[in-house]
């Protein structure tokens, strides 16, 4: 099995078949029997078909066997970790590499078995391993290394990392705005935004960069220096219509309607696949005594999103102002059961 498989495994839980033959068995032991063979044969069958209960109860018995069927412990880890007992697959992959120390396969799986159980920094030895084997592999391995690094605060590791992945220098002002792109996904925008900054410094006018500056300082409501940087993106990529959104944003939080009206206006004739356009432009025609027209835009922002509350909330104020109170409670109360029901999802699980 590729290493680009095992990370399909990682990702999307997928029951590929490894591929593996039967390995030779391990120094020092004696061969497997013939039924023991048999067996084991059986137990891959039946992973390359997704039938990891079968397999793991014809598995268990050859890997607890004195000496232990070579093989036997890669493909029990495996069966395991598709089957969610992390820790049994934990124990697994490490007898599975005392037998067979170069065994790339169960190395990796190691490494992404802690970092699906918590535990970034004690993945990062395993994960190093196989990309020192093959560095240029698989970009998916370089992806959750990087992870590792980043959830382990090891950041300039984790910018090389990504850097790799990319095919970028990893000192260079595009290795930077990768980094501060991972960094906002890691909800770390002060983080971010230094390191956009830092790709700005080695290299100017680099896409991109300016706008997540803009995210960071919108984030910390800070809509004048949110202004300059997002203005500054526009001068660089005039045809990102995100950029717009975030202007039109910027101006209704300084009260100037007319050119947010603007702003997302030029959003939505570049790009109609976003609600957010549409929901903010509702929201400015709100401001200017415009109920009709900005019902319009939000109920098409209802049609294109119906779990969003505040597209209801907003057409209910709409509906409001323009004299259908029925309307406006049906949309309130429609508004009221989503987030009611968005907040009962991230209550913690006790």
């Amino acid at each position: 099995m590729q290493i680009h498989r095992l990370l399909l495994l990682f990702f999307l839980s997928s029951t590929l078949a490894t591929g593996q033959a039967i390995p030779p068995s391990a120094a020092g032991s004696k061969p497997a029997s013939q039924a023991q063979q048999k067996a084991l044969a059986e137990a891959q069958q039946k992973l390359q078909h997704g039938q990891t209960a079968a397999a793991i109860a014809l598995l268990q018995p050859l890997a607890d066997a004195t000496p232990p069927v070579a093989g036997a412990s890669a493909e029990l880890g495996l069966a395991d970790y598709r089957s969610g007992k992390l820790l049994e697959a934990l124990g697994a992959f490490t007898q599975a590499e005392k037998e067979n120390p170069n065994d790339q396969e169960s190395i990796q799986l190691h490494g992404l078995t802690l970092y699906r159980l918590g535990r970034p920094a004690a993945a990062i030895p395993y994960l190093k391993r196989v990309r020192q084997w093959m560095p240029h592999a698989d970009a998916d391995a370089n992806r959750v290394l990087g992870l590792c690094y980043l959830n382990s605060q090891q950041y300039e590791e984790a910018r090389k990392t990504f850097a790799l992945q990319y095919d970028v220098a990893p000192d260079s002002g595009a290795a930077y705005l990768l980094m501060a792109n991972m960094l906002m996904q890691a909800n770390l925008p002060e983080m971010a935004r230094t390191a956009a900054q830092q790709a700005l410094k080695r290299t100017p006018g680099l896409p991109m960069a300016h706008f997540i500056v803009g995210e960071v300082d919108l984030y910390k409501s800070d809509p004048k220096d949110a202004l300059e940087e997002f203005e500054r993106e526009r001068a660089i990529d005039p045809a990102y219509p995100t950029t717009y959104d975030r202007l039109g944003d910027v101006y209704i939080r300084l009260g100037k309607y007319r050119q947010a009206q603007q702003a997302l206006t030029k959003a939505l004739s570049l790009d109609t696949s976003s609600t957010g356009p549409f929901i903010l432009m509702g929201k400015v025609l709100l401001r200017q005594g415009d109920p009709q027209t900005a019902a319009m835009y939000l109920r098409h922002a209802v049609k294109m999103d119906p779990n969003n509350y505040i597209s209801h909330t907003l057409l209910g104020d709409a509906y409001r102002g323009l004299g259908k109170p029925e309307a406006a409670r049906h949309e309130i109360d429609i508004a009221s059961k989503i987030r009611a029901s968005q907040q009962l999802k991230l209550q913690p699980v006790r």
